[in-house]
């Protein structure tokens, strides 16, 4: 149990189960549009984000995961959350373009780097509520 406090990159609401990822990932080539990691050379490669409040340290490349990350989240096959420990604006802008178009909404937050070890040793669901500026992350 426990709250963790961060900062606010997209806000919404979700719960969901920690999937905490080893290495940055790319949504585009990296992802499959059922959510699952397929990136070859991935530790969790094989591990399916739906749902999950997706924990890593940062993302990794192309632009075009933006519209790979807004097309997960408008059928159902993105993260509930993403928590990251640097703000990523290719994200953001999936999140934001998901909201626009499909009223849809993906928070992303982020961590101090000993925040983000907190999380990342949590089990069970937990619930992420991300401000205007200011996001709270509650501990299962």
């Amino acid at each position: 149990m426990g709250e963790l406090t961060g900062r606010t990159v997209f806000p919404g609401e979700a719960t969901g189960e920690p999937l905490v990822l080893d290495a940055p990932l790319s949504f585009w080539g990296g992802t499959d549009l059922s959510g699952r990691i397929v990136d070859e050379h991935h530790p969790q490669r094989g591990a399916t984000l739906t749902g999950r409040v997706l924990v890593l340290p940062r993302a990794r490349g192309s632009s075009s995961s933006s519209s790979v990350l807004a097309e997960q989240i408008r059928s159902g096959t993105a993260p509930a959350a993403l928590v990251l420990t640097e703000p990523d604006a290719i994200l953001m802008l999936g999140a934001w373009v998901a909201a626009e178009l499909y009223d849809l909404r993906l928070p992303i937050v982020v961590l101090t780097s000993q925040d983000y070890a907190r999380l990342a040793v949590c089990r069970g669901a937990v619930d992420v509520s991300a401000g205007p500026e200011t996001a709270t992350i509650r501990l299962g």
